[in-house]
């Protein structure tokens, strides 16, 4: 039976890609429709304002993780917020154990207790009207002092609960509302829900804008986002700043360096009648106020003649005081606010009796677990010393890995604080260095600087390059098994030369190091010197003038030759 195969109709054809094509298009006009929906039609849906916490605390448009405490209708503020906030400086501290805390500026230090209305600032009562106090083991501070000493400003709206939290100085643009009932919405596009409707007029703060629209925050504090359209900018609005004293200006001398050496103060006091001349030199710092128990008392050594003598030719005293390099009293006397407040008035009082200038902080041999406390201690005793007239300055050695000697310094903090930082660029090679060496090489010493500039932001201008008037006689000597066994011996000067003299020694320029070196023998032992004289003082002092910093200081007085002060003076004060 022949099978007959039958072509489809054109007909039928037609029929089909007409209903695919009516499909598309129906497909097409209903997505263009629900674009069109979601573009210009408005979501109607509305929610209310949620926040996470009683009372929330929105600074810049963004609701802050802590809340505020609301007394009496006083405003607190957490101190983890403020933490936050002012990390870099991290100027309020609470100790848990007496409950205090202590709030310092560059000029201002305020002590007060939780659950007490007074406290000292500086050296003088300070009242509130409302107490600081602890809830949920959260610290927290009326604005009063916040005020006073950051800067801050709350705003606290009864109705909604929010505390609008600002600093002096903002610069905020705001607005009038344009349209009536201008919904407020809780991200930047129409088809969010709408928190609350704004009406006609009201003036918002807007703190940023996103794809035309502006988050916004308005006179109840809450926060979303208000199309651009329904907006019209008007006044620039500036959180007025309080008026301060002056800023505290460090003395130095006009147009001259810092030429500053240190006065080695041991057992016996010091025959100023016997000191020479010291051309250029303009500070003196005497070893004489040292930490001896871990209840912060400090033992006193001052001469006052020894003073009366500097004065009469025209040095400042900025005198020394050192932690006695026990680190376990340093420990304890740091970590205490009454410890820390009984050194500071001690340093005060002898600032007072013996007519001193400033205070060269000088604490080595110190635990790292302590580095945040000798940075406390730094800043509540600077404003006070400020408040005397003195001048604060600390040394810090170049940067290491050694616990002990470099670690535990915080530079960069303390350099924010202190008037000068004083680099004691020496030791290299230490007393017990197992290779001999120079104290301190020249490229050393530069990178020494260039470190604690680039790494630690510590301005030029406060910076105050030590420098050694001393050196080491190394001993080399080879013991049974042929092993070299090295010792040192520290040395000044006028020592080296008559070492030079004696043994009729031909100094040659060790380039490595930048400094001139002898070498000799002497009991079968090999003897070598890198010699600080007039070219590695003129080295060290071209490092100065290379970075611009503040000036020099020497250690220490007694290790000097005479001719070295002009040496220094005339490398300081030479024209470029």
């Amino acid at each position: 039976m022949e099978t007959v195969y039958h072509r489809p109709s054109r007909q039928r054809r037609r029929g089909g890609l007409g209903l695919f094509f009516a499909i598309f298009i129906a497909v097409a006009l209903a997505t263009i429709g629900w674009l069109g929906y979601m573009k210009y039609i408005p979501s109607k849906e509305k929610i209310d304002p949620s926040y996470s916490s009683e009372h929330p605390i929105i600074m810049q448009g963004v609701e802050q993780k802590h809340g505020a405490l609301i007394q009496n209708g006083n405003v607190l503020l957490p101190l983890p917020l403020l933490d936050g906030i002012l990390a870099a400086d991290k100027p309020i501290h609470y100790e848990q154990e007496t409950g205090t805390l202590v709030m310092t500026t560059l000029d201002k230090v305020l002590r007060l207790k939780t659950d007490a209305l007074t406290g000292m600032i500086n050296q003088k009562p300070y009242t509130l009207s409302i107490a600081a106090e602890v809830a949920e083991d959260i610290v927290y501070i009326p604005m009063e002092p916040l005020e006073e000493l950051y800067g801050f400003r709350a705003e606290y709206d009864e109705g909604s609960g929010i505390v609008t939290l600002l600093r002096e100085g903002n610069v905020i643009q705001q607005a009038d509302v344009s349209s009536d009932d201008a919904p407020l919405r809780s991200a930047p596009s129409i088809r969010e829900p709408y928190l609350l409707r704004i009406p006609y007029g009201e003036t918002v703060r807007i703190w940023s804008e996103q794809d035309g629209w502006l988050l916004v925050q308005d006179s109840a504090g809450h926060i979303g986002y208000l199309n651009k359209k329904h907006a019209e900018l008007t006044a620039i609005e500036r959180i007025p700043e309080t008026e301060r004293e002056p800023k505290f200006v460090p003395w130095k001398v006009m147009g001259h360096k810092i030429n500053m050496t240190w006065e080695a103060v041991y057992n016996r006091k010091i025959d100023y009648t016997k000191i020479g001349d010291m051309p250029g030199v303009n500070v003196v710092s005497p070893t004489w106020f040292e930490l001896v128990d871990s209840q912060g008392t400090i033992k006193g050594k001052a001469d006052p003649g020894y003073v009366k003598w500097a004065h009469e030719r025209g040095y400042q005293v900025w005198a020394l005081f050192n932690n006695g390099f026990e680190p376990d009293q340093t420990t304890e006397a740091l970590s205490k606010v009454e410890t820390r407040f009984s050194m500071i008035q001690q340093l005060i009082a002898f600032a007072e009796l013996y007519d001193l200038q400033g205070i060269n902080i000088d604490f080595e041999n110190v635990y790292t677990k302590d580095k945040e406390n000798l940075v406390q201690f730094v800043k509540e005793l600077t404003p006070l010393l400020h408040e005397q007239g003195l001048v604060v300055s600390i040394d810090v050695t170049p940067k290491s890995n050694s616990e002990m000697w470099s670690a535990f310094l915080d530079r960069e903090s303390l350099g924010r604080v202190v008037d000068y930082m004083m680099v004691m660029a020496y030791d290299e090679h230490w007393a017990a260095s197992p290779k001999a060496g120079s104290v301190a090489s020249i490229p050393w010493t530069d990178h020494s600087v260039a470190r604690i500039l680039e790494e630690d932001g510590v301005p030029a201008q406060k910076l105050v390059l030590s420098m050694p008037l001393y050196t080491r006689v190394w001993t080399e000597q080879k013991d049974e098994q042929g092993k070299v066994k090295v010792s040192s011996k520290a040395i000044g000067m006028e020592s080296v030369k008559a070492i030079v003299e004696e043994k009729d020694l031909k100094p040659v320029f060790d380039e490595v190091a930048g400094q001139n070196y002898v070498e000799y023998e002497e009991d079968g032992a090999l003897k070598r010197i890198w010699l600080e004289d007039d070219v590695s003082m003129r080295a060290r002092v071209d490092i100065v003038r290379k970075y611009d910093l503040a000036g020099v200081a020497t250690w220490a007085r007694s290790f000097q030759t005479p001719a070295i002060w002009s040496t220094i003076d005339e490398a300081l004060t030479k024209r470029p």
